[in-house]
């Protein structure tokens, strides 16, 4: 199968991406975060974990632009979900609408029966292009923070519940525990290796700062943490309890734990996302945290 090229303006021509290429696609993430944020949120490990995606072939499912100047300037890659950044000097100059092309085109050739993005809500200039092409919404995502001035307070355990940070060998029955908590709205189950790279192998994985709760010897809940680079804040990647143990308090206890350890390395603001599926927004505004900025997944059926 030949890969698919996007239609670019002139003075722009592209290639696929390579595994080389993690540096300059962070670099231009991280532009267009500062552009509409202020600051930067995704490291490395995440554009890295992206080109890794099982089924993604980055030779037919991604695209990198360069200007005249052969500088990085826009990419875009698609595989059910699909990602679009330009550069904040270059939007405006049609790579936006040629790369959400392509991202359809693409989709289509490799038998897709839908794709989703998902947009920031301050960036009207690309929810309108999407809703043009086409796109729904589908759930709303919010970013949410929590800033301490004091020790956070870590409540007591319910009974029969102890907590303590992440170990070497975790990982396995960690992953167990989220994919479970996440089936309800998760579109597919990911392998170890997928969720892994996105988590505990993650250059930016802060075991120390992620509580895991246990009943007994079982795993029934944990707190992944994050050390973003260039941040004063922690990140919570993801935050799971078993079904069975739900409206016990355990998510409060785990997120509580996480953000006394931040706090004590001097980090005095977490951030995580939720979105409406999970119904969890009310939990984090219980535990004191605040929406911070959301964004909308849109979807678009290519059956037919």
């Amino acid at each position: 199968m030949l890969p698919l090229t996007p239609s670019l303006p002139p003075g722009y021509h592209c290639r696929p991406c390579t595994p080389e290429d993690v540096p300059v696609l962070h670099a231009l993430v991280t532009d267009c975060e500062r552009e509409l944020y202020g600051r930067s949120r995704t490291d490395a490990g995440a554009v890295a974990a992206d080109l890794r995606r099982p089924g993604l072939v980055p030779e037919l499912d991604t695209v990198l632009v360069h200007d005249r100047h052969d500088r990085v300037v826009a990419r875009a890659w698609v595989d059910r979900r699909s990602e679009v950044d330009v550069h904040p000097a270059h939007r405006g100059s049609g790579l936006g609408a040629a790369l959400l092309g392509w991202t359809l085109a693409r989709a289509r050739q490799a038998g897709t029966a839908r794709v989703v993005q998902t947009v920031p809500d301050a960036d009207t200039d690309a929810v309108d292009l999407l809703r043009a092409y086409g796109y729904r919404p589908l759930v709303t995502a919010w970013l949410l923070h929590c800033a301490t001035s004091a020790e956070p307070e870590v409540p007591e355990p319910p009974a029969g519940i102890t907590v303590r940070p992440f170990r070497a060998g975790d990982g396995p029955a960690t992953h167990v525990l989220v994919q479970d908590a996440f089936d309800a709205w998760q579109e597919r189950r990911q392998e170890y290796e997928e969720w892994a790279s996105h988590t505990v192998e993650r250059p930016t994985f802060a075991p120390r700062r992620s509580a895991l709760a246990f009943a007994g010897d079982d795993v029934v809940g944990a707190a992944l943490a994050l050390d973003v680079p260039g941040t004063d804040e922690g990140y919570v990647e993801q935050l799971a309890v078993r079904r069975d143990h739900r409206g016990r308090g355990i998510a409060r206890l785990l997120l509580r734990h996480t953000f006394r350890a931040f706090h004590r390395t001097g980090v005095h603001t977490c951030t995580l996302w939720t979105h409406s599926d999970t119904g969890a927004l009310g939990l984090y505004l219980r535990a004191g945290m605040t929406v911070r900025q959301s964004s909308t997944v849109f979807c678009k059926e290519l059956e037919g």
